[in-house]
């Protein structure tokens, strides 16, 4: 690989390591290895930032990248809800929120494409929040179990911020597609 290809690859590269750490977290929680999979999952956001960065920055970007990222974050999020439920961290109702939500959006999508009505794929705001909430939340319980602090007040009143988020993006896109769907 030439060094031009690498250098335009890179953003790409940057995600599909990020993807490759999923497992390597998943397994830190279950064993449980707290202090690893928060140090893991804090050089897997810093990854999402730099890949994001070089490639607006560089203009690096491409169909795959923008296919592979949110693939990579969705996974690495998803998969760390399901491993902090299984593992009894947090309540499992959270969890399922957080997978159905994105199993609903990718249903919506498929089915759009299916009866070829494709709808543009962007974020909406709300969706932007929910997810900066959701990973500050994976972040604040790994943190926790990672420095043996107790999850005291903030938890419980941050699972249910975390799941009215959830639910308030889940119909936000409901909305869209509906609208998207009958026009």
């Amino acid at each position: 690989m030439s060094a031009h290809t690498l250098l335009a690859n890179l953003p790409n590269l940057i995600t599909l390591l990020r993807l490759a750490l999923v497992p390597v977290v998943i397994t830190m929680i279950v064993q449980p290895k707290w202090g690893l999979a928060f140090v893991l999952f804090v050089i897997a956001g810093v990854s999402d930032a730099i890949d994001g960065w070089l490639a607006k920055r560089l203009d690096l970007r491409s169909e795959l990248g923008a296919w592979l990222d949110p693939l990579a974050d969705k996974a690495l999020l998803v998969s760390i809800y399901i491993a902090l439920a299984i593992t009894g961290v947090i309540p499992a109702f959270i969890a399922i929120l957080v997978v159905s939500r994105d199993i609903m959006i990718i249903a919506g999508v498929l089915v759009a494409v299916l009866l070829d009505r494709p709808l543009p794929i962007k974020p909406l705001w709300v969706s932007k929040i929910n997810t900066t909430v959701q990973i500050a939340f994976a972040s604040a319980v790994l943190a926790a179990k990672a420095f043996d602090l107790p999850l005291s007040l903030w938890f419980e009143g941050s699972v249910w911020i975390v799941a009215a988020l959830t639910l308030l993006s889940a119909g936000a896109y409901v909305r869209q597609w509906l609208r998207h769907m009958e026009s």
